[in-house]
This record gives structure tokens, C-alpha cells and sequence, in this order.
């Protein structure tokens, strides 16, 4: 990492679900959820990020503004030299009741991953916090397999997943079980991800539509 700014689109479109995941939320069949994320390179092992504002544009035609995030990552130095690379990213969001049933919640993301000639590996056992308690930590961990054809263009595998809460885990019918596949376009100074997820469990969306769009100053 060096020290940078960066402009972040991400979005995400649902054909799947059909109920809100708690009472009052919003329903993710055919709604696309988006944010902007302004991210600045510190120095070469930290990065502070901004999300705002986190946005629902619903399947019933509904403009919602559903919060924001602050995000800091700490990894190794120039992890793209290394074939083992490491770091951990934490996030504190600010939510509409209608996005997460508390005000207030959080992230923290391992990050661990292996550089294999064209290939990358990378895990992030992650955990989800509503401030309520450590009986409350959610495990959702998500995993990355990418093989690079060049240094612009790469296809991956990423699985995300959401368990449930550490000290009882859903199960598997309720759980978050969504494969993506996805191709990345790197370019000086904008880059390009797009991904195609099916969820194999009754508790995931059938199709989801992912595209990042990045933009380095």
C-alpha cells in the first residue's frame, strides 16, 4: 500500500428473497444496494475509509438512505510482493433500522492470504458485532481463490457466508451460503470488478449482481 486516494462505487442487485431478514427491513428481492467509498492511504500498512452514503433503491420503487461506515485497515507492508501476505480491517457503520436491526454495529476482518505464482488465496474469518455483548458475534467468514492472466485482467471464486452467532450457529438452511464468479479489470487509474452469486441456501438471495467500479487520484 502507498499513501493514495481512492473513489469506490460498489453495488449489488437481488432476485432472490422475498422477506425482510428481521421485522422492518427492507425485503432484498429486486432491490439494489450501493455506496461510495472514499479511501486515503495513510502510509504503506494503514488505510482510512469512508462509506456515504450507504443506499437501497427497492424492488417496491423506494429511494432509501440506510447509513454509513468508517473503516481502517492495517496490513503488510507492500503485500503484493509477498507470497504471504496478512492484516486485519475493522469497521463501525451507523444504520437506518430498516438496513440492521441496531444503530450502531461492526466488523472485524482478518485478512490472510498466499500469493502462488498467478494464483491468489485469500480467507477472511470475519466477525459481525452489534455492541450487545460477546454471546452476540456472528461468524461470517469469506474466501477469495483469483487466478491472474495478466496484470490487468484476473477471474476469481469468492464465497461469503454467514453462520450465525458464535456460540450457536444456524442451521444450514438458515444460513448465508453465496458463491460468486467474478472477473477483475486493472487499469491506471480505474479499475473494474463484476461477479455473478447464486446462494445455494434457502436463507440466500438465487442471483445476486456485484460491480465495483474504483478510481484512484
Amino acid at each position: 500500500m502507498t499513501p493514495r486516494s481512492t473513489r469506490q462505487a460498489s453495488s449489488a442487485s437481488n432476485i432472490g428473497r422475498k422477506q425482510p431478514d428481521f421485522e422492518g427491513g427492507i425485503t432484498p428481492n429486486h432491490t439494489l444496494n450501493g455506496v461510495p467509498e472514499w479511501a486515503y492511504g495513510v502510509t504503506d500498512w494503514l488505510e482510512l475509509g469512508l462509506y456515504l452514503p450507504l443506499y437501497s433503491w427497492t424492488g417496491t420503487r423506494h429511494f432509501l438512505i440506510d447509513g454509513a461506515k468508517l473503516r481502517a485497515e492495517f496490513v503488510v507492508p507492500h503485500a503484493q510482493q509477498r507470497s504471504f501476505f496478512y492484516g486485519i480491517n475493522f469497521e463501525l457503520s451507523f444504520n437506518a433500522l430498516y438496513w440492521e436491526p441496531t444503530r450502531e454495529a461492526g466488523e472485524i476482518r482478518p485478512i490472510v492470504g498466499l500469493h502462488i505464482g498467478p494464483v491468489d488465496l485469500i480467507a477472511n474469518p470475519i466477525l459481525d458485532t452489534s455492541f450487545q455483548g460477546l454471546g452476540t458475534l456472528d461468524f461470517a467468514p469469506a474466501a477469495r481463490v483469483a487466478y491472474n492472466f495478466s496484470e490487468s485482467w484476473a477471474v476469481a471464486l469468492e464465497h461469503y457466508s454467514d453462520y450465525g452467532q458464535l456460540n450457536r450457529f444456524e442451521p444450514l438452511s438458515r444460513q448465508w451460503q453465496t458463491l460468486f464468479t467474478v472477473v477483475d479489470y486493472k487499469a491506471d487509474p480505474l479499475n473494474v470488478e463484476l461477479g455473478v452469486g447464486h446462494g445455494f441456501t434457502a436463507a440466500s438471495d438465487a442471483l445476486v449482481l456485484k460491480m465495483i467500479l474504483s478510481y484512484d487520484f
